[in-house]
């Protein structure tokens, strides 16, 4: 029987292509001397050549081409591949001083999203990681991931890696999504019909949900966790007309997911374009309290919920009955409650949908 299967094949070594010149020398019997005369260079960089010292440029291919019989193409293409090479293995040498990078990215958890692929040689896995990151070594991918996540530290409890990892992965994902330009006033609107949707399960308005967003510049996304990622959502643009929610199932909770929702379209309503909003432990500052205020207001209309609250009864009966006066979710009218600590967060789990993924 036959072994089928297929090999990578990366070569460490370069072989340089003045060593095939040598070999059309020796089987054509002509000499160093006569190439330079037949092709016009100098004997000494024919030498060098044949050395690996000097390359072949596309004026000396032309000349061996017509000197020595193989098109000036062959000659440029090994000349290229023998340079690509050299690059290549000074790299690999490089990044081989560079592996414990692989001991600070959660590269397990992203070969496990499927990410990124396994590979066998630490440092292919490096270098896939690097290209996942869409940068070229070590220290882009440091001062790329800084930028976005460090200057969050004070209130993020999670790796700052696996955040990175998680915020790429969301990029990706909305770079694919086509959307209109970004419009304020049809995405407010749009947040009223998509507030209606909670009532129904998630894989059923999920695709209507993204399409909304998407008809107002929102590249709605959803990004599996990663191991100590502590994060549920994000708010960021990507252009100066398209902007990107990115959702996890942290909490799992549909009440924490909706809401989580509600306030990163209060990010992108509210605040500023070159602002990057992580959404994890605390509140820090005016923009996640006003992106809080804003997320329970839509969801839960102050006025009503005031009226609610006044009096001071939270059966289970009675929070059927104002979910459905206010068409939303009861599970996120008793999340609030429990948030709030109206209600003990043992009680009417029944209301409480968990999300996960398929």
């Amino acid at each position: 029987m036959y072994n089928t299967k297929k090999y990578k094949f990366n070569p460490d070594y370069a072989v340089a292509p003045g060593e095939t010149v040598l070999e059309y020398l020796n089987h054509l019997g002509m000499t160093q001397a006569e190439l330079s005369t037949r092709t016009g260079r100098p004997l000494k960089t024919i030498n060098e050549i044949i050395k690996g010292k000097q390359a072949i440029t596309p004026e000396t291919a032309l000349q061996f081409e017509r000197a020595l019989g193989m098109t000036a193409s062959f000659w440029n293409n090994l000349e290229k591949n023998y340079r690509e090479v050299l690059v290549g293995n000074r790299e690999t040498r490089l990044l081989g001083n560079h592996l414990e990078w692989l001991n600070k990215i959660p590269v397990n958890g992203m070969i496990a999203n499927e990410w990124i692929k396994k590979c066998d040689n630490p440092v292919y896995q490096l270098q896939e990681v690097l290209s996942f990151f869409g940068v070229a070594s070590p220290r882009e991918l440091s001062a790329n991931c800084s930028q976005v996540v460090y200057r969050q530290s004070k209130k993020l409890r999670g790796d700052p890696w696996a955040i990175c990892a998680w915020l790429r992965e969301g990029e990706l994902v909305a770079q694919a999504i086509t959307c209109d330009a970004y419009d304020s006033a049809k995405f407010r609107a749009a947040l009223n019909t998509i507030r209606g949707m909670t009532v129904e399960p998630i894989s059923d308005v999920l695709v209507k949900w993204q399409s909304l967003c998407a008809e107002c510049g929102i590249a709605l996304v959803l990004v599996k966790e990663l191991p100590n990622l502590k994060v549920n959502g994000a708010t960021r643009w990507i252009s100066k007309d398209k902007a990107v929610i990115q959702l996890s199932l942290l909490y799992k909770f549909a009440d924490i997911f909706w809401f989580t929702f509600f306030h990163e379209a209060g990010h992108i309503l509210l605040h500023g374009k070159k602002e990057v909003f992580i959404e994890s432990h605390g509140k820090e500052n005016n923009n996640e309290k006003e992106a809080d205020e804003f997320a329970e207001n839509i969801l839960i209309p102050k006025r009503e919920y005031s009226t609610f609250i006044n009096a001071d009864s939270f059966t289970y009966e009675d929070i059927i009955k104002f979910s459905k006066k206010i068409d939303i979710s009861p599970g996120i009218i008793l999340g609030r409650l429990q948030f709030e600590k109206r209600v003990p967060y043992n009680s009417f789990s029944s209301l409480k949908q968990r999300f996960c993924w398929k």
